[in-house]
């Protein structure tokens, strides 16, 4: 079996599903063509024309199925390379545009979410990693249908499509020969973009309150920086320094080894779709702890789960930091890893 693997903003977890894919299957003849996640409103609009450029001799091969991220304008690409609408087409929604929080300094992003919904509309089958991104996709294009000119009958072919869409997880790979364990009960991790939307104004708020309150604890932030960067974390920085381990982007060894001392891994975000930074962390020892909204009620039960406010935050790490035996267990995440997943992805590809 040919199969075409097309990511057309490869951020990292977009990167990592591609590559664990293609080494969980690897009996299937893959050809993978992807674009460098920067430059966002080019890349989205404008794949199929960089791709048309630079790799038409590939996209000029026949292939059994194409397999595309949802930033890919597959329909413009079919129609450039016609012969692909006989391959059997996937799109696959790491996350959507229609559930983004918005900044007050951006420009709606109309021509992304057109590109999505062109892209499901293109497609045979569609593939959600979490029943919220499903949700929040198909009520977003609802309500944005709503806006155009005409007063269009969207709703139930929108429906039929909710109706005919899997949910499949991007998959975490097992780890060799490693057991969980806390360590360091008293860490606190952060380990997301450095954006606004992860809310990163929210858990620096409440560290700083535990901070000043001297309720012990030590911290890594982590994770990927920009070149724009909130001013929280320069603030936190300087505030934080006393309980601080490590600060900023790591080498993906010390990354793991940090990870390996167990710990709790927090999220305030505004929006996430699955989160792999929040999973791998709990997979190597850390407790996570989540706010109740977006894609978390189905994944984390309810023990690992904060109202979603500055309080809310910080009644729980109070508690746990205070006392580390109130920390619930380790989280089984047996069933985020590959091996629950491998038959699926199979039968997804391989089926008519």
């Amino acid at each position: 079996m040919r199969v075409l693997l097309l990511s057309a903003y490869e951020a990292v977890s977009h990167r990592y599903w591609a590559q664990s894919l293609m080494a969980e299957l690897d009996d299937i003849s893959w050809t993978l063509l992807s674009l460098p996640p920067r430059h966002f409103s080019w890349r989205i609009r404008g794949n199929p024309l960089s791709w048309w450029l630079k790799e038409h001799e590939t996209l000029s091969h026949s292939y059994d199925v194409v397999l595309a991220t949802s930033m890919v304008d597959i329909a413009t690409l079919v129609g450039l390379f016609p012969h692909l609408g006989q391959a059997k087409k996937i799109v696959y929604f790491h996350e959507n545009q229609f559930a983004y929080p918005e900044s007050s300094d951006q420009i709606p992003q109309v021509e992304a979410k057109m590109v999505n919904l062109y892209a499901a509309l293109a497609a045979d089958t569609l593939v959600f990693n979490t029943a919220y991104n499903r949700d929040s996709f198909f009520e977003g294009a609802r309500q944005f249908l709503k806006k155009m000119p005409e007063n269009l009958p969207a709703a139930k072919p929108l429906e039929r499509l909710r109706q005919q869409a899997k949910v499949l997880p991007v998959p975490i790979m097992p780890l060799a020969g490693t057991s969980q364990s806390n360590a360091n009960p008293r860490r606190i991790i952060w380990n997301h973009r450095w954006e606004y939307d992860k809310n990163p104004d929210d858990f620096f708020a409440v560290l700083l309150t535990l901070s000043e309150q001297q309720v012990p604890f030590e911290l890594a932030v982590l994770g990927q920086r920009f070149r724009d960067v909130p001013p929280i974390f320069a603030e936190a920085e300087e505030r934080l320094a006393a309980q601080t381990i490590c600060w900023g982007p790591q080498p993906e060894q010390a990354y793991q080894a940090l990870l390996n001392g167990g710990g709790i891994v927090v999220s305030t975000t505004w929006h996430e779709f699955q989160g792999l930074a929040i999973m791998e962390a709990a997979q190597r020892g850390a407790i996570p702890l989540v706010p109740d909204r977006l894609c978390f009620p189905e994944l984390y039960p309810s023990d690992y789960r904060f109202d979603g406010t500055q309080g809310g935050l910080y009644q729980r790490l109070h508690a746990w930091l205070s006392n580390p035996g109130s920390q619930p267990e380790l989280l089984n995440t047996q069933q985020w890893q590959w091996p629950e997943w491998r038959s699926a992805y199979r039968t997804l590809l391989m089926n008519p």
